[in-house]
């Protein structure tokens, strides 16, 4: 059940007051998206919307922060940091409300309305919303890039983040990149097409040339990630079977402050030579308990391609299974 709470901020200085708000109220929104709650202000007077919990934490949070703008300059990771000081992230994990899971998340582009189709997809835009770390694991066509994506894109045209770094691992059938013809940039250009072609479908294909001209879009190789740090910025890793335990776990720790990541893959179709163990198959195992970090994992119900990649992914299962058995 949802309730609000008003706040007043002394004292009512503007200048204090635009340091705690952020440029286009970006602090308010790092809150708002952290601890899932609304917060509307007039001057110095703030009304604080969401559950019981979520308000209580985000008023205590707020009144910290607003004493620290007499000496410092906010950013978002002292933002990160203050709430994570007062041990509030179990809120995250309060049971939803029938609001919650009647109310579906809805996704606007250029051309049109992106929703999540069943319930799991919306369950994967609702842990896209609220945890900075997420995994989207299952066969093909069931939507994992895709809506991925979308989020991406929301969350740049809302302002959440600054940049899209959209990655994947060069590694397909056992070819190498060293008999591919052209630069660098050309060799890996094949391997993030399906990553394009999303950003062309829901961005248009001239604005998303602009955005990648501006660097707002990245498209690169994961061996390019080794090395940076990524703050403000939305990051796709995808196919994400296909790296190794130490690319993964390279990856994983290149994720700064206001950053959102999802990392996608089908742990049945793995391109790795057979001694190298997947990667997305071994974190799901190692980070499978750690909050924080959400977990998706999508079946042959989910498949929202063809209907007979649905029935040829079910075939597959069946075949391995038969195997598996009579092994």
């Amino acid at each position: 059940m949802t309730t609000s709470q008003e706040i007043s901020l002394l004292p009512a200085d503007n200048e204090r007051l635009s340091n705690f708000c952020g440029e286009l109220d970006t602090h308010l929104k790092q809150i708002e998206k952290r601890l899932q709650v609304e917060i509307a202000n007039r001057g110095n007077q703030f009304k604080v919307t969401g559950l019981e919990c979520s308000v209580k934490a985000a008023c205590a949070v707020m009144q910290k922060l607003f004493e620290s703008t007499a000496y410092e300059e906010l950013t978002a990771e002292l933002i990160h940091l203050a709430m994570q000081d007062s041990s509030i992230d179990l809120i995250l994990e309060a049971p939803k409300t029938e609001v919650d899971i009647e109310k579906p998340i809805a996704i606007k582009t250029k051309f049109g309305l992106i929703k999540g189709r069943g319930p799991n997809q919306q369950a994967y835009l609702k842990k896209i919303t609220t945890h900075d770390i997420n995994f989207g694991v299952g066969p093909a066509g069931t939507g994992k890039t895709y809506l991925a994506v979308a989020c991406a894109i929301e969350a740049l045209q809302t302002e959440q983040v600054r940049k899209i770094i959209l990655v994947r691992p060069a590694v397909e059938a056992g070819e190498k990149l060293g008999f591919l013809p052209g630069d660098m940039a050309q060799k890996v250009d094949p391997y993030l097409r399906p990553l394009y072609d999303a950003l062309y479908e829901m961005l248009g294909f001239e604005r998303v040339e602009k955005m990648i001209d501006k660097g707002i879009i990245e498209v690169a190789p994961l061996a390019f990630m080794r090395g940076r740090t990524l703050n403000d910025a939305f990051i796709i890793l995808d196919e994400a079977q296909n790296t190794t335990t130490e690319q993964i776990k390279m990856f994983l720790t290149r994720v700064g402050f206001g950053s959102t990541a999802v990392i996608t893959g089908d742990i049945t179709q793995i391109d790795l030579p057979s001694e190298k163990m997947s990667g997305l198959r071994h974190v799901i195992e190692v980070l499978k308990d750690i909050e924080g970090i959400s977990f998706t994992y999508f079946a042959v119900r989910d498949v929202v391609r063809h209907p007979l990649v649905q029935r040829i992914v079910s075939a597959y299962e069946a075949y391995e299974n038969k195997n598996k058995t009579e092994l």
